[in-house]
């Protein structure tokens, strides 16, 4: 796994530690975290961001949703939500 990939994962599961048990974020929030505000910056990482948060899911440390239902990465099409697994404890924990 490259820097960059582990960046992504770190700010996905950062993002979700800060955020009450149950919350979701938009991969976008992950992209802005690692790349910066400037939209020229973070919009090109969102597949970045995405493929992240579907390594998260092999690893069983979140779901990804659309609509408030689970969704399978792979088939994932449009915006998707992250969550921590209710199991997965929050990294400052």
């Amino acid at each position: 796994m490259s820097a960059d990939d582990a960046a992504m994962e770190a700010a996905i599961l950062a993002l979700l530690a800060e955020r009450r048990d149950g919350a979701t974020i938009c991969p976008s929030d992950a992209a802005r975290r690692v790349a910066g505000d400037d939209p020229a910056a973070w919009r090109p990482r969102m597949d970045d961001a995405r493929a992240a948060a579907a390594r998260l899911v092999e690893r069983g440390e979140v779901v990804i949703t659309q609509r408030g239902s689970e969704v399978d990465p792979e088939l994932a099409r449009g915006p998707i939500r992250i969550r921590r697994t209710p199991d997965a404890a929050p990294e400052h924990e």
